[in-house]
């Protein structure tokens, strides 16, 4: 198949795009686009490897499904298009980078600028019916997504990874925690993060320190 993705992560997944599965999803979704409006746009489908190749990668954050309204998904996890106000996550996530390093509130919730500094925003799954949350989870995009989490836990090491909720911490099974550093904690939704687990975690200075400590470049969060 002729998938259009960033050409390191299409070498890694070359398998993947082979396999009966992705036939029968990419058949799904080319349904589900003709159908009616989906997110986001097909040419953003495959964002998130796009802006953070295979071998920059040093950071991972893991969502679940992209928003499903109108101008907010382009395919980078909890980011929104320039312009459009910051969801309650997004919101939840710069009060604690405020709080933790001191950065100011930025002006767009754009997050590609951390996607071009190595880190991956995955989405568990990369597409989804307008105003329907998690439509798409059972097309197969999990097997796929997974299949990436794979490939970046046994060929790569000395990456952080960002596990926040139930959900994005069911995938922890598959990273080495001696090579990398799992950092967990509830989802910074206001339902979850307004419990207690989600402010002062520093769980982005404490990324930065990891990093700095194996030789790479922090993260300007």
């Amino acid at each position: 198949m002729n998938i259009r993705i960033e050409e390191s992560w299409k070498q890694q997944l070359a398998d993947e795009f082979q396999k009966p599965y992705f036939l029968r999803l990419t058949e799904s979704v080319r349904r589900e686009y003709t159908a009616g409006t989906c997110y986001p746009p097909g040419k953003l489908i495959f964002n998130a490897f796009d802006l953070c190749p295979f071998d920059q990668v040093k950071v991972v954050i893991l969502g679940q499904d992209p928003y499903h309204e109108p101008r907010q998904a382009h395919g980078l996890s909890f980011s929104v298009q320039e312009g459009v106000p910051f969801p309650p996550s997004l919101q939840n996530i710069f009060r604690e980078i405020a709080d933790d390093l001191g950065c100011p509130m930025p002006a767009n919730g754009d997050l590609s600028r951390w996607a071009r500094q190595g880190v991956l925003l995955l989405n568990a799954t990369l597409t989804v019916r307008a105003h329907a949350a998690n439509s798409h989870a059972t097309l197969g995009w999990q097997t796929f997504t997974d299949a990436a989490i794979k490939a970046l836990a046994t060929k790569r090491n000395h990456l952080v990874y960002m596990l926040w909720g139930g959900f994005a911490r069911s995938k922890a099974y598959m990273i080495d925690r001696q090579q990398n550093l799992v950092l967990e904690s509830v989802h910074p939704s206001p339902l979850s993060a307004n419990r207690g687990g989600w402010f002062g975690q520093h769980q982005f200075s404490r990324c930065n320190q990891y990093l700095q400590q194996n030789g790479l470049a922090p993260i300007e969060w």
